[in-house]
């Protein structure tokens, strides 16, 4: 194989990778850009490994494409989390598997095949996403006869990270089917100068405590907030009241 082909293999699998990667990066998943790049390279390279043995031994690719099937199980493992009777990252680690997807089929030269599978792993998650968390919360909704309980949460952050607090919020409310978000706003501290206020309020069916105080935590942990606090407003009556005042 000339080197030319392979650099030009090796760069298609690199950009569909990278693609793939920017739309879980965007999410702030754990397995983002660089991730799914890796994964999708390395792929390419090993198909492109196998080629090489195929023309020079008489070797079967097949067998190292079987293998990256396998190996890339054992990776998408990795990023599978169980938080007590739920069970976090099975899309990312189907995307890592896609990604692996990509990358071979532009290790073998099949360049529009691969971007396809590049252009439909996007498309499932930009499309589909919002989609399967309607169903869900539409779900959970019916599921109980609890009564709506009505949050307020107060997130202080240095404005240096405002814009990427309110957007994991966001993606955070979006995500669960536990969390409807009813309004995020945010205004200037009156104590520091460099300090945003960031106020969210969302509703839950029932009251759920322990996720609120969660999501604080995750908060402080992930994204360094200078602090961070909730109120309980019992139902919607004194919501909308509280929204009027």
């Amino acid at each position: 194989m000339e080197i030319t082909e392979f650099i030009t293999r090796l760069a298609v699998a690199f950009a569909l990778g990278a693609v793939v990667g920017l739309e879980r990066q965007w999410r702030l998943k754990s397995a983002g850009l660089r991730t799914n790049t890796l994964v999708s390279l390395g792929s390419a390279a090993y198909i492109l490994l196998s080629v090489h043995i195929f023309g020079a031994n008489n070797g079967d690719p097949s067998r190292i494409a079987a293998q990256i099937v396998t190996g890339i199980g054992f990776l998408g493992a990795g990023v599978i989390m169980k938080d007590g009777m739920n069970i976090q990252g099975l899309n990312t680690a189907a995307t890592i598997w896609c990604s692996a997807a990509v990358g071979a089929l532009a290790g073998m030269g099949l360049y529009y095949q691969a971007a396809l599978v590049g252009a439909a792993i996007v498309l499932s998650h930009v499309i589909l996403r919002p989609v399967s968390v309607q169903l869900a919360k539409i779900r959970s909704y019916r599921k109980t006869k609890s009564q709506e309980a009505f949050y307020r949460m107060f997130i202080y952050c240095n404005n240096k990270i405002e814009h990427e607090t309110r957007r994991y919020l966001v993606n955070h409310f979006d995500d669960s089917d536990k969390y409807l978000l009813r309004s995020i706003a945010h205004e200037p501290s009156e104590k520091h100068e460099n300090e945003t206020v960031i106020t969210v309020v969302f509703s839950t069916v029932g009251k759920h405590d322990q996720h609120v105080e969660r999501l604080i935590g995750i908060l402080n942990l992930k994204l360094g907030v200078t602090k961070a606090s909730w109120a309980y407003m019992s139902d919607e009556a004194n919501y909308q009241r509280e929204e009027e005042d």
